[in-house]
């Protein structure tokens, strides 16, 4: 699927039960000890902007951004981004993030955690030009830590 076969689209009541449902049942959320109820709190949280990708032909959604303009010392966050298994490889995820990317490129910073035990979230990141700068030690779950990175944006 190309890039241009999707739209991003702020999200509704209804396309937050789906992101609820979504993180809950997949990784990092299940590892993390993320439950749905804490999967919609997460999606309630104030200030917070969701987003959804969607097929443009079916407008069923593929994957989701949660946003927090003002969450890390003042600069964009990323609080969560997921893609629906069966849209994984299909650009979908670095679509979300290239408009994260553009929606805040006045800012001149971009932030977000990833878990130490999601290796293939932080290539990922890496690949789409995000930096690693520090580790949070047993931040959220012992024995694992939470990885600070960002990008600047121009």
């Amino acid at each position: 699927m190309k890039e241009t076969s999707i739209r991003i689209k702020t999200g509704s009541a209804e396309d937050g039960k789906w992101c609820a449902r979504l993180m809950a049942a997949s990784d990092p959320w299940i590892t993390l000890g993320q439950d749905l109820a804490a999967c919609r709190a997460k999606l309630k949280r104030p200030g917070a902007e969701l987003f959804v990708a969607q097929h443009t032909g079916t407008k069923r959604p593929l994957g989701f951004i949660l946003l927090l303009p003002y969450g890390f010392a003042g600069s964009p966050y990323i609080n969560s981004l997921g893609v629906a298994s069966e849209a994984h490889g299909r650009s979908i995820g670095a679509s979300l993030l290239r408009f994260a990317e553009r929606r805040f490129a006045d800012r001149g910073w971009l932030f977000l955690l990833v878990s130490s035990f999601n290796l293939r979230a932080q290539a990922f990141y890496r690949r789409e030009g995000y930096e690693f700068i520090f580790e949070l030690k047993d931040y959220i779950l012992a024995g694992h830590s939470e990885l600070i990175f960002f990008k600047k944006l121009s």
